[in-house]
């Protein structure tokens, strides 16, 4: 078919949410180690245009709200200025026996410019 099937997404929007998470200085890794987990609590997807195989994509993601103990993402695929698909997710920060966490400090600082985008 040459479409982009659905759940590589997914894939996609954890990619915009590691990066993000980088680009802010964390270190997802560390925080395992640590003992500290994000889990995803709640995701929702739109689809709009399918992307096909071998297509350039730019992922926009972006921190929408947080709180000592979830972080709410919103995610925007487009291909040049076509818009595919648009998502949003609630994170909870959870230790090694699932019991809901603080967030790190590092983890919830809003960027310094202020957008907590990376694109």
């Amino acid at each position: 078919m040459g479409l982009l099937h659905h759940a590589n997404y997914l894939t996609y929007f954890e990619m915009g949410r590691t990066e993000l998470y980088r680009s802010e200085g964390g270190d997802y890794r560390a925080m395992e180690a640590g003992g500290l987990f994000f889990v995803v609590s709640k995701f929702a997807c739109q689809y709009r245009v399918p992307a096909r195989y071998d297509d350039l994509l730019t992922l926009k993601t972006r921190i929408v709200r947080q709180s000592y103990v979830k972080l709410e993402h919103e995610y925007e695929l487009r291909r040049d200025n076509h818009l595919l698909a648009t998502a949003q997710s609630v994170l909870a920060c959870v230790d090694a026996d699932g019991v809901v966490q603080r967030i790190p400090d590092v983890a919830s600082a809003p960027s310094e410019s202020g957008s907590g985008d990376v694109e």
